[in-house]
């Protein structure tokens, strides 16, 4: 990248934004980004751009275009394809996943891709006595919990040996928690590793300001053909509004997760909306532990008091759909069609909270400023607590920035709050009740479940589900375990969400993934 490009995004990528927003529509703001410089407004800063070591979708939307794993989703769809594997073998029983690995790709670093490296990968999520396991923490090393042993059976072969058979573990190996990552980096690097990523993928990582920009740009020998575009830079801008406003004035290319109510500003040929369904689901976390919500007829009543239609269609201009339960309709082999969401009935909340003896109860609710798949977050919270009081709940919100909001609520609500917002985006049907509904997944055991709900019915059928290799049969577990969770109410079930986009008039080639990721090699700016 030349020492111009680089200048350009370090003094004027936010001066440009921002003072031609400050100007408006009088200034022909579309010539502020250099042709060939894709400019991306993201909701957040990025935690970490380790992917072993970040849950966030957010962080995902970057580390899918700098890293590659053994395999991807197909383009459009959540079916796994070859990547840095160019094929695999699975043993009779289910227990062994032979990769034979793709020949001559080299890490940004110069340093080989190999079997070695696959193993260090994994060894060093799922190893304690790994040299470099001290790198992590790896919240999502649940992914791969079933892998007994990573072997290297030859430079370019490397065989997994589960404990038992485990259905969404090629899956599990698309999501970003499976990239590769350069082991010479992290050699390099150790736990600032997050800060000065490496991994074999279409763009290479070139600096990181933070609360400014991630700066990537174009990898010329990537493996599958060179990006289109010379760099992409990232920038977090946390305000909805104030992302609105840049975008209208041309101060980024792209922007993800539109708030509903600013869709109507992109009308007209400078600008193109997309949408693209998803696994996705809205919800609150109730602690089932402590205080109101430890009574099951107290969870159900807050279901029944808040009105998710007028969320949707009002919050949400009719972005998303009221979820029905823990499962989103996007996995549709696994997902129960009987199931009714909670109806909007205030009355029978009232009978509930007074049949429980609970006269106002005390909540504290936990609001995030912004964050993956949380779509208009302030504005949620705000209906939501007006719909709780309604019925007789006392509601006290605490607002937090989402990489905060994110350290007090998944280390668990437990002398803290009574109730959070959360959206998950999810790759398998497994994925969300396996990391936030099972006993197991308490937070003091690694988990999610930060409303330490435990039912052993469902602890049961989740792990019958994982190992069962007829989808089928999956299904049947999944969609009783979707019954079971319903009638137990641990989270109040909103919306599930349609993802969008908007797009400059000199972007082309840009679409949204079902896996709400974005993959931007192909992508042209003029």
């Amino acid at each position: 990248m030349t020492d111009g490009f680089l200048n350009w995004t370090r003094r004027g990528v936010l001066a440009a934004g921002v003072a031609v927003a400050a100007l408006g529509a009088a200034v022909p703001a579309l010539a502020q980004t250099p042709p060939g410089v894709l400019i991306v407004g993201q909701i957040a800063e990025p935690k970490a751009l380790d992917p072993a070591a970040v849950t966030a979708v957010n962080d995902f939307r970057i580390l899918m275009n700098v890293y590659d794993g053994l395999v991807r989703y197909k383009s459009g769809t959540l079916e796994v394809e070859p990547a840095l594997a160019e094929s695999w073998e699975i043993s009779e029983d289910g227990t062994e996943y032979t990769f034979k690995l793709r020949e001559g790709v080299k890490f940004h670093d110069g340093s080989d891709f190999n079997a070695e490296a696959v193993k260090f990968n994994f060894d060093r999520m799922l190893k304690e006595d790994h040299p470099f396991h001290d790198t992590g923490p790896f919240p999502l090393s649940f992914f791969f919990s079933s892998v007994e042993e990573t072997e290297v059976v030859d430079p370019l072969t490397v065989k997994f040996k589960l404990s038992a058979p485990y259905a969404p573990f090629l899956s599990n190996l698309a999501y970003p928690t499976g990239l590769i990552v350069s082991p010479a980096a992290v050699e390099a690097n150790g736990a600032d590793f997050g800060r000065n990523p490496v991994g074999t993928g279409p763009f290479k990582f070139a600096e990181w300001r933070s609360n400014e920009a991630v700066v990537v740009e174009a990898n010329p020998d990537y493996w599958d053909g060179a990006p289109a575009t010379e760099a992409v830079v990232f920038r977090p801008i946390t305000d909805a509004n104030t992302r609105t406003a840049e975008m209208l004035a041309g101060g980024i290319d792209v922007m993800v997760e539109v708030p509903p109510v600013a869709l109507s500003e992109f009308q007209g040929d400078t600008f193109s909306v997309l949408e693209q369904a998803g696994p996705h689901v809205w919800f609150l976390i109730l602690n089932a532990k402590e205080g109101p919500f430890a009574e099951k007829a107290v969870r159900q009543a807050a279901n029944y008091a808040i009105n998710k239609s007028a969320l949707v269609d009002q919050v949400l201009e009719g972005t998303a759909d009221v979820a029905a339960g823990p499962t989103p309709p996007a996995f549709a082999w696994a997902y129960n069609e009987a199931l009714e969401p909670y109806p909007y009935d205030p009355e029978k909340a009232k009978a509930l909270l007074a049949e429980a003896g609970m006269e106002s109860p005390e909540l504290t609710f936990y609001v995030t400023e912004g964050g993956s798949g949380m779509l208009d977050p302030i504005a949620m919270g705000t209906a939501i607590q007006a719909d709780l009081e309604a019925v007789g709940f006392d509601v006290k919100i605490e607002t937090y920035e989402w990489n905060t909001f994110l350290g007090e609520v998944n280390p668990g609500l437990e002398g803290k709050a009574d109730m959070a917002e959360m959206a998950w985006m999810t790759n398998d049907p497994d994925t969300l009740p396996y990391l936030a509904l099972r006993t197991d997944a308490w937070p003091d055991k690694g988990g999610f479940n930060s409303g330490y709900y435990s039912n052993p019915e469902v602890d049961k059928l989740l792990e019958e589900a994982r190992v069962a290799t007829d989808q089928a049969e999956r299904a049947a577990l999944y969609k009783k375990m979707q019954e079971i969770v319903q009638e137990d109410a641990p989270w109040v079930f909103v919306a599930n969400w349609k993802q969008n986009a908007v797009m400059s008039d000199r972007v082309e080639n840009f679409e949204l993934e079902p896996s709400f990721f974005l993959l931007l090699k192909d992508v042209v700016k003029n």
